[in-house]
């Protein structure tokens, strides 16, 4: 039997792909079989409703069978699983999950014998960056097929485009929980308008009618993307995303992939420089943003 990697995909359509672009590495420089646990993470999630969003990528590879997916009695031998596993060296471990945010190089000199299972969100570049090529081939994605959208990317694929993302965690104006800082968004405008004048900014959020007031520019100057609604659509701002040639990310792993599929070169990535780490979402943590990014 070939050695295996089987990851389990879990959370948002940003942290789905950071979950398979460690695993494809993982599997592709051991000569291993890439398996996509798509059910498991989610059958779960009651409180965010996630579903398996991979498949509007290009992805060479197959789904896990139901005994790859550790059936029956899933929970417990997951459960024991990662309890035996923990007694054991790192390098020894067939079922890896992920102990800290920060960036674990161990991941990359793990060989894989037999069978691996991979749980976590391995949230960093360096885990798959040796591999970036057949990365950004997978990660293709497959274009929605409306006329609207593919108005709007010819639109932002036309100008001096700058992708402005906003996610609220909590309420609009709940600094310092989840939130990016208030000034967040001014300051990286007016980094970016050093940089890019007269650039035209294309604005993607969950709260559109509050995100608009955070960038200030005049309103001839601003689109705000409102049309992809519902998780289920995700894809397709994604895929807006990506036409860009420029960038103002959230504290979101969704604007932190729509920048680094953009393909766009030079391209300004404008990130958020904070570190949270008591909240319920953490940023700033080691690995997370490229050095290439400008953090303000």
């Amino acid at each position: 039997m070939p050695n295996r990697v089987i990851p389990r995909i879990v959370g948002g359509i940003g942290n789905q792909l950071f979950c398979y672009a460690a695993a494809r590495r993982l599997a592709l420089v051991n000569d291993a079989e890439l398996v996509i646990d798509d059910v498991s993470g989610f059958v779960r999630d009651l409180d965010y409703r996630r579903r398996y969003q991979l498949d509007r990528f290009r992805i060479p590879c197959r789904k896990a069978t139901v005994s790859e997916r550790l059936i029956p009695f899933s929970r417990a031998r997951r459960y024991l699983k990662r309890a035996v596993n923990r007694r054991r060296a790192f390098e020894e471990r067939t079922y890896i999950q992920q102990e800290r945010l920060d960036f674990d190089a161990r991941l990359l000199q793990l060989k894989p014998r037999g069978t691996v299972y991979l749980e976590g969100y391995w949230q960093s570049e360096d885990y798959f960056r040796d591999v970036e090529a057949t990365i950004r081939e997978d990660l293709r994605i497959i274009p929605p097929t409306d006329s609207l959208n593919a108005e709007m990317a010819e639109r932002i694929g036309g100008c001096s485009s700058v992708a402005v993302h906003v996610r609220f965690f909590d309420e609009p104006g709940q600094e310092g929980i989840n939130n990016a800082p208030g000034d967040y968004y001014s300051r990286a405008v007016t980094r970016m308008e050093a940089l890019v004048p007269s650039a035209h900014y294309f604005v993607f959020s969950d709260r559109p009618e509050a995100a608009r007031p955070l960038v200030p520019v005049d309103d001839r100057r601003v689109t705000c993307i409102s049309h992809n609604k519902g998780d289920a659509n995700a894809y397709a701002d994604l895929w807006l995303m990506t036409h860009a040639k420029h960038f103002i990310i959230a504290n979101s792993t969704f604007s932190w992939w729509g920048a680094w599929l953009a393909e766009h070169a030079p391209k300004v990535v404008i990130a958020p420089g904070f570190v949270m780490r008591e909240g319920k979402m953490w940023w700033g943590f080691e690995g997370l943003l490229p050095e290439r990014w400008l953090k303000v």
